[in-house]
């Protein structure tokens, strides 16, 4: 049996520039949608949206039909809550404030089987493929096409970034810029020095220990990020895109309404409404 190999893997290995959107709306379509539009990759959410486990994988499935990766980020929880996307046939996960080295390795023991970690074994689900794949295949896939990303996020996990980077068995580094510029009680403010300086050195302790990294938007000019480092494009989130067009369609109606006729104006509406 044949199993899927992971596109962003790919065209790192080929020094592209894969790119990601992420998803917090459930609907398959919009994975669907983000597929047909060109998204390489689609990040789902478990910690911060209130997917069940059925419309996960039904979001899965839509990526695998038109062959793009599937990102999850877990919620902090067990090492049930961490294998279950990959289960569900995920490409891989996103695991967000770990803080030390130790977290890291906890986290590669329960998502990589052996001789990398020592995750438990099913095989009798999506990933693979319900016991058809061989099980010396399935083990080696798991390990070697599915991703494990560590979320950096907060000034202590940044003190360790370094000691984190150096745990074999995950792929990537993401910074996450909101939570970090959170806990400097400067939320939102992503371009402060002491949040780019945050970014950069993310990037460097990656790049250093032979790990990819990840940003979570485009939260600086892309010649920026790359020259950084970066190499796993975040390039926005489907919720701000679409509020973005409807606010977008809302002033092209209004600019085109002012310029109408006296008579066919429509009366201004109370600022109470």
């Amino acid at each position: 049996m044949k199993q899927r190999p992971s596109r962003i893997l790919q065209l790192l290995r080929e020094k592209q520039l894969p790119t990601i959107l992420k998803i917090n709306l459930s609907d398959p379509r919009v994975t669907e949608i983000a597929a047909l539009s060109g998204a390489d990759a689609v990040w789902l959410c478990n910690e911060h949206v209130p997917n069940d486990w059925i419309g996960l994988e039904n979001q899965i499935r839509a990526a695998r039909i038109h062959n793009i990766d599937t990102l999850v980020r877990v919620g902090r929880g067990s090492y049930s809550d961490y294998i279950r996307p990959f289960e569900a046939d995920a490409t891989g996960i996103i695991v967000p404030h770990v803080a030390s080295r130790d977290e890291a390795r906890q986290i590669v023991d329960w998502v990589r089987f052996h001789p990398v970690g020592r995750r438990a074994l099913d095989g009798g689900n999506t990933d693979g493929q319900f016991c058809l794949v061989p099980m010396a295949d399935y083990i080696c896939h798991s390990n070697t096409e599915r991703l494990v990303i560590l979320q950096i996020e907060s000034p202590e996990a940044l003190e360790n970034v370094e000691e984190i980077a150096s745990v074999p068995g995950f792929d990537g580094l993401l910074f996450g810029p909101g939570d970090f510029s959170h806990r400097l009680g400067k939320a939102g403010q992503l371009d402060l020095p002491e949040v780019v300086a945050a970014r950069k050195r993310v990037a460097a302790a990656a790049l250093r220990h032979g790990k990819f990294a990840m940003t979570a938007g485009l939260i600086a000019p892309l010649g920026q990020l790359v020259e950084e480092g970066y190499r796993l494009i975040g390039i926005g989130a489907d919720v701000v895109g679409i509020s973005g067009y409807v606010k977008q369609r809302l002033d092209l109606v209004r600019t085109q309404a002012s310029a109408l006729p006296p008579a066919l104006q429509p009366p201004a509406r109370s600022p109470y409404a």
